[in-house]
């Protein structure tokens, strides 16, 4: 297996770097039981009825209401936004690419008048209307724009010369935040959509991906390292008005042991946290778990007290997702790392530890995503391309 790369998608932060700890003991391993049933879907299908050869479908997001959702779709180096119903009714194709002609080539040659557009990381306003991503706009520098159902206008949001992307828009109406190297490094700001101000956030000095909100709207979990160690942490006191003091806010880390933890997922009452890490039984650090905290800060940061709060072994980590909670904020979908059964979707019950497998008949599956009222949206392989599907899990 190839080493995970924790990065910005696309946008050029990256680390990756030998992992030198000192491990925790592991557990005694527990003893073997039977395979629990395997759950049953009341509904498996593909997004969109027509699929098209040659293009790669990826990274479903779904709007707060769960009436739609948008997805990522590759071609070549081309990547694209596209918004539909859960019917499969397109509802917007979002490619945005500047007009200028590099040295007037289109008029002679259109293949190479203009670089490729690269759009992605998509971000739903809370009343679902409007939408932030990121675009290079074929220009090579990646930037923050906004976007609306209603209009084909676009807003540039952000124009520093340094990389921006993973943007995450407030669940309850406050500002985008989002990760940014105009620092120098790889550190996260709060963006206001209206007045376009972004202000620093970053209390600690090492770099920050992956932002993302709790529900509430007041704390935002990201990790934070470098060196293939990242932590997860939480950052609160958050200058959520132009008056207040971005040197407030305050950083709690809510792991701090030698391994490397990555794509921090609020469960949905905010009470929990789920998390990737390559702790593992067998000490291999290409080896991924999910592990779930408390968000408070009460449970262990390191040693066996946190390796005690593992769920589920030999995961595959989808970094620029994270974990996919249900809205019951018991359960969370991931993915198996099992070759022989091509990579299927497991549940797992966060109290018991008990995962069951979902049976969707699919193969080769990543990028779950879970809808308010519980729909699963994930990435399966179909004919060697990638497609989207929805399934409904049974309760």
């Amino acid at each position: 297996m190839v080493r995970l790369r924790v990065c910005l998608a696309a946008a050029g932060f990256l680390s990756a770097f030998a992992l030198h700890a000192e491990e925790p003991a592991p557990p005694p391993p527990a003893a073997a039981e039977p395979a629990p049933p395997e759950l049953r879907p009341a509904l498996v299908r593909p997004l969109l009825a027509d699929a098209e050869a040659g293009k790669n479908d990826s990274s479903p997001s779904w709007a707060p209401a769960g009436d739609m959702i948008a997805f990522e779709r590759a071609e070549e180096s081309k990547r694209e936004i596209v918004i539909a119903r859960v019917d499969g009714t397109v509802v917007k194709t979002v490619y945005y690419q500047t007009d200028d002609d590099d040295m007037g080539l289109g008029a002679l040659l259109p293949s190479l008048g203009k670089a490729t557009s690269y759009n992605s990381g998509i971000t739903w306003s809370p009343a679902g209307d409007r939408f932030v991503f990121m675009s290079n706009a074929g220009e090579g520098n990646y930037d923050l724009y906004l976007g609306t159902l209603a209009s084909k206008t676009l807003l540039r949001l952000t124009r520093d010369p340094q990389k921006d992307g993973q943007p995450h828009w407030s669940p309850q109406g406050g500002p985008v935040a989002f990760v940014s190297g105009r620092s120098g490094g790889a550190q996260l700001f709060l963006l206001d959509v209206d007045t376009q101000r972004a202000v620093s956030i970053s209390p600690g000095d090492k770099a920050y991906l992956y932002p993302r909100w709790s529900p509430d709207g007041k704390r935002i979990a990201a990790i934070y390292g470098a060196n293939e160690n990242h932590d997860v942490v939480v950052i609160d006191r958050l200058p959520m008005k132009p008056t207040d003091d971005p040197r407030a806010v305050r950083q709690r880390q809510l792991t701090t042991w030698a391994y490397d933890d990555l794509s921090p997922s609020w469960s949905p009452d905010g009470k929990r946290i789920a998390f990737y890490s390559n702790y593992n039984l067998q000490n291999d650090p290409k080896v991924w778990s999910l592990v779930v905290v408390d968000a408070d800060g009460s449970s262990p940061t390191e040693g066996e007290g946190l390796a005690a709060r593992v769920v589920a072994y030999n995961v595959v980590p989808d970094v620029s997702m994270g974990p996919a909670w249900l809205p019951d904020s018991r359960r969370i979908a991931y993915v198996r790392n099992d070759k022989q059964d091509y990579s299927p979707i497991n549940v797992v019950d966060v109290e018991t530890r008990q995962s069951r497998r979902l049976a969707t008949g699919t193969a080769i599956n990543h990028d779950l995503a879970t809808s308010a009222n519980g729909l699963l949206a994930f990435r399966a392989q179909v004919d060697q391309w990638d497609r989207i599907f929805i399934v409904k899990i049974d309760e």
